[in-house]
């Protein structure tokens, strides 16, 4: 679904919603800036698929939007326990916000394990809706509740809505030829319908989903829709809930365009395809599935039209070795994995150093070390990006910072890896993969021209006159060799890992050769041409810069919008290339008191900053396997600033 906007008024985000009240019929309709939302149940009870039907509808009207999704790493966790609660939380708002919030002022809780993992983070007066048929005395007692939280006045301080979810939907679908069991599974298009009436989201599109997921089980689309409507229905006629809520379009929050809800991993496969096509170049993606960039591999599998060409390995090293292949044979080549398999790719991404083929290595980061935390957040592959090669094997990195921008970084990454015959890191992580916001769909006269020429012939010229090819002759301006296609007469050469002399490529020992060749390549990369660092510092006077790369943008720009709201002075630039830094970073840095440079691992970008810049660079820095709270960042941008 796509929609038409035009541009914001910028507003701190997290303050307070306003509300304003009319009457509709016997019911309210009160009117709210923005809103967070968070479904919560077993893994097996939808709640990403119904978080997503939402966001989706709400993208559709024209809200602006950002969302996390946190589920368990177990294909099905065990039902009603706290390790097993998935969630989905949405904050949309009529305009411009920049994270999925901190804390939800309504929580869908299917059962007791959701309502208790997930209660911490509601302030008091937010509404709870609860299944109240799961609330039976052993599914309670699984997860430590003494008295049923429903009746004991433990909730005395939020607004709660109990609603027997599972008994309305089987009662709403008898007339179709169901069990109970398969009935009771549309419980959460149920939910859906409540929730859709409650915001006033429009339900075309959920219906249309429906009837095309389940195409080649009409009876099941048909219960599905049945459910979806006898939730709207409830909503609508039911005296539990006597308002409902409307967040308007965010009419001046983007610049004018069509739009349409995007995740980080689709925007990036988007990125890559778009590459391809302004490369004119066929895309190959040499991957082995691992969470959570899986989502990478299955969409570009959709998209041999455009020329793409999927190939899941047998394990991280044959995927990359095949991507490496296609590089050599004239491919813009990929592989994606996360920070296991890039421990397995580094010899490989080594050989590419050395071959000096254009490759891009996707890495969406997760919670480790080893299998870790697969299905959370972190940055921690930084320094294993920068350094987790053997020997001096330079790399740039690129680190989108929203869901969108992983399109436009895709291209990025694919400009320096096609113009220096580099591999590049692109740095995702979790956060930005499975979460969505708006993005504008450009026109493909915005994108850049990322066409190469291929060696063709010739390119020396020897003593006696002889015209010969030198696969490491380099361009004087960027260091790149020559991309030589296997197969053009003439262009014949090695390739292989042991050291290259330089022009010739042939093999070579030579300590002096070794050296200087080290050091073009470092050079190679020093060189990358990327733009300088940009400063928000409005009024010039901040004392205290802070500093971020990756996903940290959201969190970090809302919890300075914050700081600024209250009368203080902060200024802030984030970190798209993080190797080679801009030019001008040392010259930022130098300009201010104090560095702050939150990040979610234990300061890899500040030790880097220290080390290059003797900078004293303060970490802030989290692990938990979730992204920053824009109000405790805020806290900690505060205690900076008083020093």
């Amino acid at each position: 679904m796509t929609s038409q906007v035009s541009s914001p008024a910028e507003q701190a985000d997290g303050t307070v919603p306003g509300e304003q009240r009319k009457a509709a019929g016997t019911k309210d309709v009160r009117r709210l800036d923005r809103v967070i939302i968070r479904f919560a149940g077993d893994s097996g009870d939808g709640m990403q698929l119904t978080g997503d039907r939402f966001t989706s509808e709400t993208a559709s009207f024209g809200n602006d939007l950002s969302t996390l999704p946190n589920f368990p790493a177990e294909i099905r966790a065990p039902a009603g326990t706290l390790p097993g609660v998935s969630s989905f939380q949405l904050h949309f708002a009529d305009h411009d916000i920049l994270t999925p919030g901190d804390a939800p002022n309504v929580l869908v809780a299917m059962n007791p394990a959701a309502l208790k993992a997930n209660i911490g983070d509601l302030p008091r007066g937010a509404e709870i809706i609860v299944n109240t048929d799961e609330f039976t005395k052993r599914a309670m007692q699984k997860v430590g509740y003494a008295s049923n939280p429903l009746e004991d006045g433990s909730l005395d301080g939020y607004s709660l809505h109990p609603v027997p979810l599972t008994t309305l939907t089987v009662e709403a679908l008898k007339q179709f030829d169901l069990t109970r069991k398969e009935a009771e599974r549309s419980k959460n298009m149920f939910a859906l319908g409540l929730l859709s009436w409650m915001y006033h989201r429009p339900t075309e599109g959920t219906e249309r989903f429906l009837k095309s997921k389940f195409a080649k089980k009409p009876d099941i689309a048909a219960a599905n829709i049945a459910a979806y409507r006898a939730g709207w229905n409830f909503g609508e006629t039911t005296e539990d809930f006597a308002v409902s809520y409307q967040v308007s379009p965010a009419a001046t929050a983007f610049p004018p365009g069509v739009y349409r809800n995007i995740s980080g991993n689709l925007a990036l496969a988007y990125g890559l395809i778009a590459a391809s096509r302004q490369a004119d170049l066929p895309l190959f993606l040499g991957s082995y599935p691992i969470t959570p960039a899986s989502d990478i591999l299955h969409e570009l599998s959709r998209h041999k039209n455009f020329g793409v060409r999927t190939f899941q390995a047998e394990d991280e090293i044959a995927g990359i070795g095949a991507a490496l292949g296609a590089a050599f044979g004239g491919s813009l080549a990929v592989t994606t994995t996360s920070g296991p398999g890039v421990a397995l790719k580094s010899e490989t991404i080594g050989l590419a150093v050395s071959l000096e083929l254009p490759l891009l290595i996707v890495d969406i980061q997760r919670g480790g070390p080893s299998t870790g935390l697969p299905t959370k957040t972190e940055q921690a592959d930084l320094l294993q990006a920068m350094y987790g090669r053997n020997g001096e094997a330079p790399v740039p990195v690129v680190a989108p910072r929203t869901p969108a921008d992983c399109f436009d970084a895709a291209l990025e990454a694919a400009r320096i890896a096609l113009t220096y015959r580099t591999p590049v890191f692109l740095l995702s992580d979790g956060y930005l993969a499975n979460g969505s916001e708006p993005w504008r769909i450009p026109d493909t006269e915005e994108l850049p021209d990322l066409r190469v020429q291929f060696a063709q012939g010739p390119n020396h010229t020897m003593d006696d006159g002889t015209e010969v090819f030198w696969p490491y002759q380099r361009d004087p301006h960027t260091l790149a060799r020559p991309w030589a296609v296997p197969g053009t007469p003439g262009l014949e050469h090695r390739i292989g890992g042991i050291e290259k002399q330089d022009g010739t490529g042939n093999i070579s020992y030579d300590p002096a050769n070794h050296d200087f060749m080290v050091r073009t390549r470092q050079a190679k990369i020093d060189g990358v041409d990327v733009p300088d660092l940009e400063v928000d510092d409005a009024d010039g006077d901040a004392r205290v810069l802070v500093l971020g790369w990756g996903s940290t943008y959201g969190p970090i720009t809302a919890a300075v919008r914050r700081i600024r709201g209250t009368g203080g002075a902060v200024a802030q630039a984030h970190l798209r290339h993080v190797n080679p830094f801009p030019r001008n970073l040392g010259e930022v840095l130098r300009r201010y008191e104090k560095v702050v440079v939150p990040e979610m691992n234990l300061g890899q970008l500040a030790t880097l900053i220290r080390a290059k810049y003797l900078v004293d660079a303060h970490s802030y820095n989290q692990v938990n396997g979730m992204p920053f709270k824009a109000e405790q960042l805020a806290g900690a941008l505060k205690e900076a600033i008083d020093g």
